[in-house]
């Protein structure tokens, strides 16, 4: 080999050396902090930099983005003398990388330590119950005395939060039966409310009923009487417009009284004591007029004894074969009516002037 070549060589590589020492490409995010001869003497930003070859050198390299620490489950004591193990997340970022590569050895295992003893000094003034419900009062307390001191060391804790708070097994068996218990009394409350709106419901619906069929009844009644009242006034309007004469009345009179012992319940009922009369009547008008005699005021005694006669006779005289031409039908029941009613007439008249309030009448079974 030529002896001029090697020469050139060893320039050339140490041009390399000495070009590539000079140089120094940092990536975003990220600080250098640069050494000359063991002392500190500038952080290095992101992209070219250049630097002095064997004088100066990288000591720390730094990612400013913000980062998350979890730690290990540490046991804290609470006020009401429980072990619990409680997690914490923490959310930190370098503000100052010369400080946080020369004011503390090591930053994570400081902040580890802080977060212990920060809360063990919370969660011991606190009991089991504050401090189950009680998270964000610990996380707010906890990042105020964290970020205070952790400010020297170039370093910002943005959050921290409280991962799990692990209770001992048997506080978390009386937990479980309490949540039980309280769910088996909500449980028992809102069936006991469901019963009690169901009876209130079906009260209210059976209310209702009672009171729409009570409303029926009457509006039924109501109705039925109208249509009574009306039959009545209807049949009251027909017997003025023909003008019935008290022989026609008489007649219906007696008509009417077979009536009364049709019903099952009738075991007794009277008779009107002008029975006697308003047969004797009727008889008048269709009987034979030689054998009715002058009407004259009938007695109570005689109106009692033929009453008794015409209840056992078998059947009212009717006209025979035998009868003359002379007895007119329509005379006659024109003459029984003269004597219905003047026969009534009179015994109105004894009946005050006896001032007696009863009436003598007669009484019969419908047995008999």
């Amino acid at each position: 080999m030529d002896p001029v070549v090697i020469p050139i060589l060893v320039a050339a590589l140490v041009i390399v050396f000495l070009v590539a020492s000079t140089v120094r490409i940092v990536p975003q995010a990220r600080r250098y902090n640069i050494e000359r001869f063991g002392r500190y003497r500038r952080t290095l930003q992101p992209g070219l930099n250049l630097v002095l070859p064997v004088a100066d050198r990288i000591n720390t390299k730094l990612d400013v983005r913000e980062q998350v620490y979890s730690s290990d489950p540490r046991p804290v004591i609470t006020e009401d003398n429980l072990v619990v193990n409680i997690d914490t997340v923490l959310y930190y970022q370098i503000t100052d990388p010369r400080a946080a590569a020369y004011e503390v050895a090591d930053y994570l295992q400081a902040i580890d330590q802080l977060t212990v003893t920060t809360l063990r000094n919370v969660i011991g003034s606190m009991d089991l119950e504050e401090t189950l419900t009680s998270r964000e009062e610990i996380n707010s307390r906890l990042r105020a005395v964290l970020d205070d001191a952790t400010g020297k060391w170039g370093i910002r804790v943005n959050r921290v939060e409280i991962k799990a708070i692990d209770p001992p097994h048997t506080i978390k068996e009386a937990m479980e039966k309490q949540m039980r218990a309280e769910r088996d009394k909500r449980a028992a409350i809102l069936h006991a409310e469901g019963e009690r709106q169901a009876k209130i419901l079906t009260a209210e619906g059976t209310k209702q009923k009672d009171i729409l069929e009570a409303q029926g009844t009457q509006q039924a009644m109501i109705l039925r009487a109208d249509g009574e009242a009306k039959a009545v006034e209807l049949v009251f309007q027909a017997v003025h417009r023909n003008n019935a004469d008290p022989k026609i009345l008489a007649y219906k009179y007696l008509e009417t009284l077979p009536h009364l012992a049709k019903s099952d319940n009738n075991t007794f009922w009277v008779i009107p004591g002008e029975l006697t009369e308003a047969v004797r009547t009727v008889t008048r008008a269709f009987g034979d007029e030689s054998t009715a005699g002058p009407a004259h005021p009938v007695q109570p005694e005689e109106a009692a004894t033929g009453a008794d006669e015409a209840a056992h006779e078998p059947r009212i005289p009717q006209l025979g074969a035998g009868s003359t031409a002379s007895l007119d039908a329509a005379a006659a029941a024109d003459e029984a009516g003269k004597q219905a009613a003047a026969a009534v007439s009179d015994a109105k008249a004894e009946a005050e002037a006896a001032k007696s309030p009863q009436v003598p009448r007669l009484g019969r079974t419908s047995a008999d």
